[in-house]
């Protein structure tokens, strides 16, 4: 399950994994972000709020509806923030870099806030 939130002010989607992820969590977070995008082309930014540990898919649908997502929404992202404490984040850090065009900078599970200020210092 993945909690999220959309401030449209900044344009910055906040996504927090609670949970196995699962194939509807994916959807959802569609539906919240694509009218925006639709609208204005483009979000500043997606925040991404990891616990200690990834949680992982709930199944292999839901792994591959991750992996649409990103297909399918990484062109219109400015940037995006990993926040966590999680040797997770490092390699996702580094491993998203090659497949996604947005910009990808990790921040301590502290720093939420930090993320939100790097995100909209160029929008």
């Amino acid at each position: 399950m993945v909690k999220h939130t959309f401030d449209s002010d900044n344009a910055i989607l906040y996504v927090h994994p609670e949970s196995s992820l699962e194939k509807e969590d994916f959807k959802e977070l569609a539906e919240t972000v694509d009218p925006y995008i639709e609208q204005n082309g483009i979000l500043a930014g997606l925040i991404i709020e990891l616990p200690a540990g990834f949680p992982g898919w709930d199944n292999f649908g839901a792994m591959m509806e991750h992996f649409r997502f990103v297909r399918d929404h990484h062109k219109h992202i400015k940037k995006v923030g990993l926040v966590t404490d999680s040797k997770m984040g490092d390699l996702a850090e580094r491993m998203a870099s090659h497949f996604v065009a947005a910009q990808i900078r990790q921040f301590s599970a502290t720093e939420s806030e930090a993320a939100k200020a790097w995100i909209i210092a160029d929008a």
